[in-house]
């Protein structure tokens, strides 16, 4: 039995003035489902991710969340829609100020009015869970190496049980063998949440590692979509070129005036 759709974009076009970025995508991703989205930079990757949060908002098109339009949804309704989401940004976006726990707590305290204590000893297992020790959640972000502020955003990322995960570049700027420990801990917390998650990289071995399904963004149109197993027999000369990092083929580095 096929599992129901969570996020389904139809048609979906974005612009910044003559520039297109999105030029009618069309993706589903089911309940449960891991999805990346692959392409280099400047593809429109983060504006699709943007699209669907209701950050920014399309020209054309539908975005749907359990059936539910995002495009053009009140505020009330946004909010409500927002308490569905975890994200992990790119360069993991920790706040400065606060102590660890209190990162990973920040949805939990500032965006469901949960008590501190309860809020803390949640955030204490959800550091757990990736690995870190209760002490950690009294050190501020400056005190930790890359990968385990990579950790911390995930454990805030997951902290409130979201529905639906959005996966920012996830190993950007750690090393290989750290990146694949954040991909490992990607799929067995995502799998412990039964969430739902969208990713966008251009780590081709976080994408397989990660992916039920790939997708490649390319010129505003989605080229190829399919199984992660299926990525490296795509018959797609594009795609082809992209996953083995090779400078000659048909996507051609754009000369900027």
């Amino acid at each position: 039995m096929t599992a129901p759709a969570k996020i389904v974009l139809s048609d979906v076009h974005k612009s910044f003035g003559k520039k297109v970025v999105l030029d009618g995508i069309d993706l589903s991703v089911a309940k449960g489902e891991s999805v990346v989205i692959i392409g280099g930079s400047g593809t429109g990757k983060s504006v699709l991710l943007k699209s669907v949060l209701g950050l920014l908002r399309p020209e054309k098109g539908s975005i749907k969340v359990d059936g539910e339009e995002v495009i053009g949804m009140r505020s009330k309704d946004r909010d409500r829609m927002m308490l569905k989401f975890g994200m992990l940004f790119q360069g993991s976006a920790l706040f400065d100020s606060l102590k660890v726990w209190q990162n990973v707590a920040f949805g939990l305290i500032q965006g469901r009015g949960m008590e501190r204590e309860q809020a803390h000893a949640i955030a204490i297992e959800k550091l757990a869970s990736v690995g870190l020790a209760a002490s950690t959640g009294e050190l501020f972000p400056s005190e930790l190496s890359g990968g385990m502020q990579k950790r911390v955003a995930l454990a805030r990322a997951i902290a409130t049980s979201p529905e639906i995960i959005f996966f920012d570049e996830p190993t950007t700027g750690l090393d290989p063998i750290m990146a694949d420990v954040i991909n490992d801990l990607i799929v067995k917390c995502t799998k412990e949440l039964g969430a739902t998650t969208l990713s966008i990289t251009h780590d081709m071995a976080s994408a397989r590692k990660i992916a039920d399904h790939i997708a490649m963004l390319y010129k505003g149109r989605l080229i190829w979509i399919g199984p992660a197993k299926d990525i490296d027999h795509s018959g797609n000369e594009f795609v082809d070129q992209f996953i083995h990092g090779r400078a000659e083929g048909p996507i051609k580095m754009e000369l900027r005036a």
